[in-house]
């Protein structure tokens, strides 16, 4: 039930393939009808080229048939902001384009995760202070879990900062939407590695301490197929040298894929074992690189564990 939420943030420890189930999320989400957007944060623009498409920028652009991408600039969500709380856009212009403001906004923690988030927020709003059509749902390639927390933690922050004035009105809301489990949900990936679980079981508590917020599912990516039994794998060992030496090769080939899908095993199980969110999984895809084709598989998967 998580794509029944208006924000869903995708987080993990980096190099899982965060981009890669935003992607599948979004495609699921724009088959159910939903008006979706994909949102990646820190300039970074890896969504287009897994649909071929150009890189994106601030702009909202379809990727596919009712599935939008956003690379969130917060430079540019910045002047969003002071143009709508100065209801003008020169004002805003030139007071963003001042060296003075420039020093104090590098200066303030924090405030490019504000800014950034607020933008994400206003994408999930019926009424979005920028203009533009409202998206039912907003899905967040968050960045990597330590860098995740800093971004839904800063409203909060610089609403207890502030107190009264419209940094603390809009920052209070934002932090009531995040932290609203009706309304945001968090998935987290990991690979089913020692250390990608390990940090999933961290983030998940760190979640609750600190945000009082819950990850709603994790979902395992690349994970091997089980080829071989244990069975299976006691014939492999036992045929020692015999063969040729091509089929020594397969054969030892054979023994170190078996290896790794057990390792992997074992670490899902770890991973169920400690955590709380529910735990499923995506298959290892034997591609050079990822493609429309995959992604759509993907989701396929995403939709029966969902």
């Amino acid at each position: 039930m998580l794509l029944d939420r208006r924000l869903i943030v995708v987080t993990g420890k980096g190099g899982v393939g965060k981009t890669t189930v935003a992607a599948a999320l979004g495609l699921l989400s724009a088959r159910r009808g939903g008006r979706t957007v994909v949102c990646e944060v820190a300039q970074q623009e890896r969504l287009a080229a897994l649909f071929g498409a150009h890189d994106v920028g601030h702009g909202e652009v379809e990727l596919a048939p009712g599935l939008f991408s956003v690379s969130v600039q917060p430079e540019r969500a910045m002047h969003e902001w002071l143009r709508h709380q100065l209801k003008s856009g020169a004002l805003a212009g030139l007071l963003g384009h001042s060296r003075l403001f420039g020093y104090l906004t590098a200066a303030a923690p924090g405030v490019t995760e504000l800014v950034t988030v607020g933008k994400v927020w206003d994408l999930a709003q019926d009424e979005r202070r920028t203009g533009g059509s409202p998206f039912d749902t907003v899905i967040v390639d968050a960045p990597a879990t330590g860098h995740a927390l800093a971004l839904l933690r800063a409203p909060r922050t610089y609403a207890n900062i502030a107190r009264v004035g419209p940094i603390a009105r809009q920052a209070g809301s934002i932090d009531r939407f995040l932290r609203d489990p009706a309304k945001t949900g968090v998935i987290c990936v990991a690979l089913p590695e020692e250390m990608p679980v390990s940090e999933t079981v961290d983030l998940e508590q760190r979640l609750s301490d600190d945000l009082g917020m819950e990850i709603g599912q994790v979902v395992v990516n690349g994970v091997l197929p089980d080829r071989f039994t244990s069975g299976d794998a006691r014939t492999l060992r036992g045929l020692g040298d015999r063969g040729t030496k091509a089929a020594q090769a397969a054969v030892a080939s054979a023994l170190v894929e078996h290896g790794r899908a057990e390792a992997q095993r074992e670490q899902l199980e770890r991973l169920r074992a400690e955590a709380r969110a529910p735990v499923s999984t995506l298959p290892y895809l034997f591609e050079p690189e990822l493609r429309r084709r995959e992604l759509e598989l993907l989701s396929d998967r995403l939709e029966e564990t969902l």
